[in-house]
C-alpha cells in the first residue's frame, strides 16, 4: 500500500536515491527527489511502482525532515518568514494543484503566482521544492536560520593569520593554523605511529610528526641530527591532541594497537545480558574448566604431593543455577567435559550421599539436559559431540578463540570459588612469583582430591541460594515478590516460563552418546581396535568372523579402560558389549593411554632391534657363501673329469650308505669317554669271540664301502 507523503529509497541507486509521494490521483501518483534547490514533481504509476516495492527496490523510510517546532522557541523573524511563504504555497496549491502537476502547464501557473505576489519565478519553485521536500506542512516553510554561524563546520584557514584565542604567557606566537594539509600530515603519522602493535604514545608520535615535516636533518660527524622549526611554523602538541581527539576513533585505535580480540573482550559496548537470550530454565547451558589455585595430596599418602585439580562447571543461563560439576584430575579434556556432563543429569541427592552430604531435591534440582550448551572450542570439537547433536538433540555453540568474555556467567563464577578457595584452603596459590625467602605453598598441601570435592559441593548449594545482586528482575517477578537466587528463578522459570528442558531416562544411552566414537575391523582372530582384540556373544553367534570378515565397524569406548568397548545400535537405542580376549589379556585394566605407551615402547625396540637383525642376516648370508665358494672350488680341484654324468650319479645309494656308516661312526656316544680307565674286567672267551667276530664282519663292511668309494673317485688302493 502506497499512502501520500510517504518517503522511499531506492536501494539500487548512490546519491539522488530518496523521494517522496506528494499526491495520489486514481491510478497516477506525483513524487519529488529530496535532493536540489528545485525539485519538480514526477508522474508514475501505482502499479510500476508497487512492483518496486514488491521487489525490494523500492523500500520505506522515515521521514528525514520530520522535526517537532515548538511555537514558543521560534523568533518572530522566523515565524514572519514561515507564515509569509505558507500564505504564498497554500493557497496556489488548494487552487492549482492540478496545473502544478501538469508539466505542460506548470511554467504558466508559476508565473501566475510570481506576477501576483511580486516575486520571482525561481523564488516560487524555491518555495514549492521546499514546500514538497521537508512534508507539505507550515513548518516545512521555516527558514534554515538555525543552520546559520557555522556551528561544527570546520573554516577554512591560511597561514597568513593565526586564529584561536591569544597566548597569555610569552610574546611569542605559537602554533600555525591546522589547515587540510596539516590534518593529512596528523592522519598520516597517526596511522604510521600511534596505529600500531608497537602502542607508542600521542606524545611519541608527535615527535614523529616533527621529525618527518617540521624538522631540517642534518650530519654532524657520523650521527644524524634533527633542527626543528621555529615555534611559529610547528603545530603544537596541544593541536595535535585537539584534532585528534576531534576525529578519534576508539574502536579502530584498540584494534590496530592491540586486537580486534582485545577490544571485544574489554572494551566492546555492552548493551544486554545473557537473560535475554533465554527464554526460561534449561533454554541455554555454558560449561567452562578451569584448573583450581590449590595443591591436592594423594589420597593413599598425604605426603605424596598430586598437583592441582581441573573443576568444570556447567551454569543455566537463565537461572544462574549450577546444574552440573566435576572435580578430578582428567583434562581440560573431553574426558572432563563428559564427566561434567554426565553428572548435569544425575540425581543430586544420589551425587551428594556419595560425598557424606544430604540434601533434599529442592536443594538442588537440576537432573535435565538443556536445548544448547555454550562451550569453549577444544573439547567440545570433534569426540562425542556428534552424537549428543543427533541422538540427543542438545545444540553445541563454540565461543570465539580468547572468548570468554561469550560465556561470562560461569567465567565469573570460577573465580568467585577460586578466591574463596585462596583464603581458606592450605596450599592455595597466594602469589602467581613467589619471592626469595618466601615459604612454599605446594609445602601446605593437606586436601585429597575427595576433600576437595566436597568443598566445591558446599561452595555450589550455597552459590544456588545466594542472591543474583544485578539479576535484571521481569515485572512479573518483581510483582511476586521473588528474590533473585538460582533455586527461586529457577523455579520460577519453570512455573511460568517454557524452558526447554529435557529428562534422560536411561543414563547409560547417555554415556553411550559421550563416549568417544572410533571404528574396529572384524578379524578371525576378533574383533581388532587399537591394536587389540576382542570379542562378543553377537559375533560368533552370527558368525561375523566368516561373514563380515575385514569389515569395519562402529564402536565406543571409554579410553580410562579399555577392558570393554561397545558397539551401538543403529536407532541409538542400546548397545553391544565386547570383552577383551586372552591373546590382550596383558592389557586388562589398563587405559588406553598406558596401552598406546606400551604399543609405542614395543614399537621403538623393533626398530632398535631391526638394525642389529639386518647386520646379523648380512653375515649369515656372507658366511653361507663363503662355505659354498670353498666347496665350489674344492670340487673343481677334486674333479675326475674322465668319469661321465650316468657314472657319477649311479651309485648314489651306496655313497648314501657308506657316508651314513662313517657318520654313525663319528657321531655314536661314548659315555665313558669323560671317566677314568676302570679296572680290568673278567670276560669269558666265548663272549669275547662273538665281539671280535662282529667288529671284524663291520670292519669288512666298512673296508668293502672305502674301497668302492675310493674306485669311483679314481684313488690308489
Amino acid at each position: 500500500m502506497i499512502y501520500n507523503n510517504q518517503v522511499y529509497q531506492y536501494v539500487d541507486k548512490e546519491g539522488k536515491n530518496r523521494i517522496r509521494v506528494i499526491s495520489i490521483d486514481s491510478a497516477i501518483l506525483y513524487y519529488v527527489d529530496l535532493h536540489g534547490g528545485t525539485a519538480m514533481p514526477k508522474k508514475a504509476t501505482i502499479e510500476d511502482m508497487e512492483i518496486e516495492i514488491e521487489s525490494n527496490v523500492l523500500i520505506p523510510i522515515s521521514d528525514p525532515f520530520l522535526k517537532s517546532y515548538a511555537e514558543e522557541d521560534l523568533t518572530e523573524k522566523q515565524l514572519e518568514r514561515r507564515n509569509l511563504n505558507w500564505e504564498i504555497v497554500f493557497k496556489a496549491w488548494s487552487q492549482s494543484k492540478e496545473s502544478i502537476l501538469s508539466k505542460k502547464n506548470r511554467k504558466t501557473a508559476f508565473l501566475e503566482i510570481a506576477e501576483e505576489h511580486q516575486i520571482t519565478e525561481l523564488k516560487v519553485k524555491r518555495l514549492f521544492t521546499r514546500f514538497w521536500q521537508r512534508g507539505l506542512n507550515k513548518n516545512a516553510m521555516l527558514p534554515d536560520y538555525m543552520h546559520s554561524g557555522g556551528k561544527g563546520k570546520v573554516r577554512e584557514l591560511s597561514q597568513e593569520k593565526k586564529v584561536g584565542r591569544p597566548r597569555i604567557y610569552g610574546e611569542e606566537e605559537q602554533g600555525i593554523n591546522i589547515t587540510e594539509d596539516v590534518k593529512k600530515q596528523f592522519r598520516h603519522v597517526i596511522k604510521k605511529y600511534y596505529r600500531k602493535s608497537e602502542k607508542l604514545t600521542l606524545n611519541d608520535t608527535y615527535q614523529y610528526l616533527l621529525k618527518e615535516f617540521y624538522s631540517n636533518k642534518y650530519h654532524e660527524g657520523e650521527s644524524v641530527k634533527y633542527k626543528v622549526w621555529d615555534k611559529s611554523k610547528v603545530p603544537t602538541y596541544n593541536q595535535f591532541y585537539y584534532w585528534y581527539k576531534k576525529t578519534e576513533e576508539p574502536q579502530l585505535d584498540i584494534q590496530l594497537r592491540y586486537s580486534k580480540k582485545e577490544y571485544e573482550l574489554k572494551h566492546r559496548p555492552i548493551l544486554s545480558h545473557s537473560a535475554l537470550e533465554t527464554d526460561g530454565p534449561g533454554t541455554r547451558f555454558q560449561v567452562d574448566a578451569t584448573i583450581a589455585d590449590i595443591y591436592l595430596v594423594s589420597s593413599f599418602d598425604r605426603n605424596l604431593i598430586i598437583g592441582r585439580p581441573i573443576i568444570y562447571g556447567i551454569m543455566d543461563v537463565y537461572s544462574r543455577l549450577i546444574t552440573g560439576v566435576y572435580v578430578g584430575l582428567e583434562g581440560p579434556s573431553w574426558i572432563g567435559a563428559m564427566m561434567t556432563l554426565d553428572n548435569m543429569t544425575m540425581d543430586k541427592v544420589e551425587f551428594c550421599k556419595q560425598y557424606d552430604i544430604d540434601i533434599d531435591e529442592s536443594e538442588w534440582p537440576a537432573h535435565h539436559l538443556p536445548e544448547t550448551i555454550i562451550a569453549d572450542r577444544g573439547e567440545f570439537e570433534g569426540y562425542g559431540v556428534e552424537q549428543l547433536i543427533n541422538n540427543l538433540n542438545v545444540k553445541i555453540e563454540n565461543t570465539s578463540p580468547y572468548r570468554g568474555d561469550l560465556k561470562g556467567i560461569v567465567e565469573r563464577q570460577f573465580r568467585t570459588i577460586n578466591e574463596k578457595i585462596k583464603r581458606k584452603a592450605p596450599g592455595a596459590i597466594q602469589k602467581e612469583f613467589r619471592e626469595r625467602g618466601d615459604r612454599d605453598y605446594r609445602l601446605d598441601a593437606s586436601l585429597n582430591l575427595e576433600e576437595f570435592t566436597k568443598i566445591i559441593i558446599h561452595l555450589v548449594l550455597n552459590h544456588n541460594q545466594r542472591t543474583i545482586e544485578k539479576y535484571p528482575l521481569e515485572k512479573a517477578m518483581i510483582k511476586e515478590h521473588l528474590t533473585p537466587s538460582p533455586l527461586n528463578l529457577w523455579k520460577w522459570g519453570l512455573s511460568n516460563r517454557k524452558g526447554s528442558l529435557q529428562t534422560v531416562q536411561n543414563r547409560s544411552i547417555l554415556r553411550l552418546n559421550l563416549l568417544p566414537k572410533g571404528k574396529a575391523r572384524i578379524t578371525r582372530a576378533g574383533i581388532k581396535f587399537k591394536g587389540l582384540s576382542y570379542g562378543s556373544d553377537k559375533a560368533l553367534n552370527d558368525q561375523w568372523y566368516l561373514k563380515r570378515k575385514s569389515e569395519r565397524i562402529d564402536v565406543v569406548y571409554d579410553p580410562r579402560s579399555m577392558d570393554k568397548i561397545y558397539i551401538p545400535y543403529i536407532d541409538g537405542r542400546g548397545f553391544d558389549t565386547c570383552y577383551l580376549l586372552e591373546m590382550s589379556s596383558q592389557y586388562r585394566g589398563e587405559s588406553l593411554e598406558e596401552i598406546e605407551f606400551y604399543q609405542q615402547m614395543l614399537q621403538e625396540l623393533k626398530q632398535a632391534e631391526s638394525l642389529k637383525q639386518r647386520e646379523e642376516r648380512l653375515n649369515t648370508d656372507e658366511e653361507i657363501e663363503s662355505i659354498i665358494k670353498k666347496a665350489v672350488k674344492q670340487k673343481k680341484v677334486n674333479a675326475n673329469v674322465s668319469e661321465t654324468k650316468g657314472e657319477k650319479i649311479k651309485d648314489i645309494r651306496v655313497n648314501k650308505k657308506a657316508e651314513k656308516a662313517m657318520n654313525r661312526q663319528k657321531e655314536s656316544f661314548d659315555l665313558n669317554q669323560n671317566k677314568k680307565e676302570s679296572p680290568a674286567q673278567v670276560v669269558s672267551i666265548e663272549k669275547e669271540n662273538e665281539e671280535v667276530e662282529q667288529s671284524k664282519t663291520s670292519s669288512s663292511l666298512m673296508e668293502k664301502l672305502r674301497k668302492k668309494r675310493d674306485e669311483e673317485f679314481g684313488k690308489d688302493q
